[in-house]
């Protein structure tokens, strides 16, 4: 059966891009629908990303804290784990999170459609069933493409699912894998490297730039590498993957190093060399939609070069993170409805990595900032020397903080420490307010927390710091 419906606004794809800006033009008082082709809503990130692999990450963590229970006073014997508990937690938390993503829908009144939806001139979104078959066509002043990401494939490796594999498969495998070489050390490979080899696994990581999470300051890039290192992970950096082939007893990896080529062998072989947007099949073609290499292309309001149609998320181009997508969605529905707002501030998006220590940062790094001409000054505060993180026995890591010398405006900030993840949100706040490090150092902390270490960061910068 065929219909034509007419909406304010139409969503493709049910991720935190799309079911955001289904949830902003509904609280602007506008008709919705969401189209979404998978059976649960919430998209890779909630479903296949970023929520399953963070409950997986907490368990490695816990894992390991358990086995330094002694250095607690706590005496438990050997500890041991149920590996299909530990995967089945983790898709657990993943379902109760969609079962909340279609309650707000519901709560919100946006209409969810099932099937896979295509741009039609008007503009409109036919939605297609699995067969192909037409079984709505949504009329709407405004589309907004929402479609999210896969994992990229590296040319001439062949994935099989089963031992050549990416991050989807490596959320659910059937038995921890005695050795894994993960190609690529970006957030995602060293986040499975972190995961992998707290359950057991001798893991290597390859990553063909000099660092690894190249987004990264080098200097806390380091710091990460060391801590990987001593906790058993190799890593090969500046390598070049030539061939990745699988076999009866393993996979074979052949790579470059340093002129010399290498070969290592593994259980299995993870590909985590980034991911691309889901482009294809849209109808991008038929309105005339530029995309500049592999992404859509869009302007600061998200809008591309079709009127009416609005692009967010991971098919919009890098950087391809959730809560970019859901910054970007409350943009696109707002600038389209004229509601009064500021472009989002691509230059203060936090980056974050969950493994353990955890790094965090935003703005720029001190090298990109020299580079930018800036005359800096850089604070550095270890986290050795606090209080907080000495109580509770993670005192790995540092606060690196880079400001304007002239005017002390911070220009960016790098966390590796246990908590990085959380405690990069005062800097991002600082940074959006334009504060300096006299607003930074004279905020008062508490004492003792971590946080205190953005507070010392930004007076050692300036040669006030208390505590160093």
């Amino acid at each position: 059966m065929t219909g034509s419906d007419t909406w304010d606004f139409v969503v493709i794809g049910g991720g935190p891009g799309g079911y955001s800006a289904a949830i902003r033009a509904a609280q602007l008082g506008r008709r919705v629908v969401l189209v979404e082709k998978e059976e649960k809503l919430g998209g890779v990130c909630l479903n296949w990303g970023c929520i399953p692999t963070k409950a997986l990450l907490k368990q490695a963590e816990v894992y390991r804290l358990l086995q330094r229970a002694g250095d607690y006073g706590f005496t438990v014997g050997q500890v041991g784990y149920d590996w299909q508990k530990v995967i089945q937690r983790s898709r657990q938390v993943a379902e109760r999170l969609s079962k909340g993503v279609e309650y707000l829908m519901k709560k919100n009144k946006v209409e969810v459609v099932k099937g896979c939806g295509r741009l039609a001139p008007g503009p409109a979104v036919e939605v297609r069933d699995a067969k192909g078959s037409l079984i709505r066509t949504l009329n709407a002043r405004y589309v907004v493409l929402a479609t999210g990401s896969r994992p990229q494939v590296l040319p001439g490796v062949q994935l099989d699912g089963a031992q050549i594999i990416t991050s989807r498969e490596a959320m659910v495998l059937e038995n921890p894998p005695r050795s894994l070489a993960i190609i690529g050390a970006g957030a995602i490979g060293v986040e499975f490297a972190y995961f992998y080899n707290a359950f057991g696994a001798k893991v290597t990581l390859l990553e063909v730039l000099p660092h690894i999470l190249p987004r990264e300051d080098e200097e806390v890039a380091g710091l990460l590498t060391k801590s990987l290192n001593k906790q058993g992970v190799q890593i090969a950096c500046g390598v070049q993957v030539g061939s990745v082939r699988a076999g009866a007893k393993g996979v074979a990896v052949q790579y470059r190093d340093q002129g010399r080529d290498q070969t290592i062998e593994a259980e299995k072989v993870l590909v985590a060399v980034g991911v691309v947007g889901n482009t294809e099949d849209l109808g991008l073609e038929k309105l005339g939609i530029k995309t500049v290499k592999g992404a859509v292309e869009v302007n600061e309001r998200q809008e591309t070069s079709a009127k009416g149609v609005l692009a967010i998320g991971d098919l919009a181009g890098p950087p391809q993170l959730a809560h970019l997508a859901a910054a970007e969605a409350v943009a696109a529905v707002e600038f389209a409805l004229g509601h009064p707002r500021q472009p989002l501030d691509r230059g203060n998006i936090p980056f974050c990595t969950y493994c353990q220590p955890q790094v965090a940062s935003l703005g720029l790094s001190e090298a990109a900032a020299i580079k930018a001409g800036h005359q800096v000054k850089v604070g550095r505060f270890p986290f050795s020397a606090s209080g907080k993180a000495l109580a509770a026995g993670e005192s790995e890591g540092l606060v690196k903080l880079v400001f304007d010398a002239k005017y002390g405006e911070l220009l960016g900030a790098s966390i590796i420490s246990s908590e990085a993840t959380e405690l990069i949100a005062e800097l991002g706040l600082a940074r959006h307010l334009e504060a300096t490090y006299e607003e930074l150092l004279h905020t008062i902390h508490a004492h003792p927390t971590l946080s205190e270490g953005v507070m010392e960061a930004a007076g050692e910068a300036f040669g006030q710091a208390l505590n160093l």
